[in-house]
């Protein structure tokens, strides 16, 4: 049975633990119906038809907040709109990263050639900005922390494997490494940081 790790709940919002290798909204076909918010829905048929504030990639695995209300969900979009809400991803690259902090600060696209790749385009790209810092090494591979200031399509996996960026893509990336089945990747959202919508207390997971 396909279930949730559901991190925190109330009336009003749902915090989620997403696996690896499930997405976040339906997709395109019926075989891409699997999602965190069907799943979602199957527990708590009368939330919203559409709670999502916020994605993760499908291979990315990590913390979600959905809003079950109309009023939850517009307050918690406007907060993650406005930049108010903290996160902070955790990913094992695949290298030796130079340096042991810093901030990434590159502009890219979509490839319409080769969707859904983003590309670097100083020109026509939209700029994304991540803060990193270097955590352990072992094994010839980095622990990174990074933390998203912009929230671009694939941002922190580019700016992971660009050589631009800090040249060492995420292990088990199938877009921008050498990873070759969903699930697989090293990045995790591990922590999250918000308002809540009703009663303005600051929720941090």
């Amino acid at each position: 049975m396909n279930h949730l790790e559901f991190v925190y709940r109330d009336q009003s919002i749902a915090v989620v633990n997403k696996p690896s290798g499930l997405l976040s909204v339906p997709g395109r076909g019926p075989d891409n119906q699997d999602c965190v918010v069907s799943r979602l829905k199957a527990v708590h048929p009368d939330c919203i038809a559409h709670p999502t504030v916020h994605r993760l990639d499908m291979d990315t695995s990590g913390l979600l907040v959905l809003g079950l209300t109309e009023h939850s969900q517009r307050h918690l979009s406007r907060q993650f709109a406005e930049r108010q809400v903290e996160k902070i991803y955790f990913a094992v690259l695949a290298g030796l990263v130079d340096g042991d902090a810093g901030e990434i600060e590159l502009a890219f696209r979509l490839d319409p050639d080769n969707r859904p790749h983003q590309i670097h385009d100083p020109l026509r790209g939209k700029i994304g900005r991540t803060r990193w810092r270097k955590l352990s090494v072992r094994d010839g591979r980095t622990l990174v922390e990074f933390r998203p200031l912009t929230g671009r399509t694939h941002q922190l996996r580019l700016h992971a494997a660009h050589e631009l960026g800090l040249g060492c893509p995420i292990v088990g990336d199938r877009l921008y490494g050498t990873g070759t089945e969903p699930g697989q990747m090293q990045l995790h959202a591990g922590v999250l940081a918000f308002a809540h919508p009703e009663s303005g207390r600051n929720l941090r997971f």
